[in-house]
């Protein structure tokens, strides 16, 4: 059976992707888009619990 990449998946990896490549120079530059895509996602499953 072929396996194939689920849309949530694809496009979370998509926005992690353009996120690291979008405006990041340096090291400091990529550690604070890291920590405020996480920040981000954080915040996205605070608001989707049902409780």
């Amino acid at each position: 059976m072929k396996k194939t990449i689920t849309p949530p998946i694809a496009t979370f990896a998509a926005l992690m992707l353009f996120g690291l490549l979008g405006a990041c120079n340096t090291t400091a530059g990529l550690g604070k888009d890291v920590t405020a895509m996480g920040d981000a996602v954080t915040d996205t499953a605070q608001d989707a619990k049902s409780y």
